[in-house]
């Protein structure tokens, strides 16, 4: 089994913490609400398959101007 460190928020974490938190709150309001919202989720997902092919994912690029730091750059061992 494979776990993430869990001992300091680095970006690539951050990005999949905003994943996962877009794609419930748009579950949750597609169903309370109109199912237009999953449009998010959709957008979401394509965000997802961009970052996995090409490496290019904006929210990263913004966290990273916030000044969060990759979890490669942490590691200077």
């Amino acid at each position: 089994m494979y776990l993430l460190k869990t001992d300091i928020w680095y970006l690539e974490r951050i990005v999949f913490l905003m994943a996962g938190i877009l794609v419930l709150a748009s579950s949750i309001l597609a169903w309370a609400h109109t199912i237009y919202w999953l449009i998010l989720t959709l957008l979401v997902g394509l965000n997802l398959f961009i970052l996995a092919i090409t490496g290019f994912c904006p929210s990263a690029a913004l966290l990273h101007k916030m000044g969060i730091t990759p979890r490669l750059a942490q590691t200077k061992e």
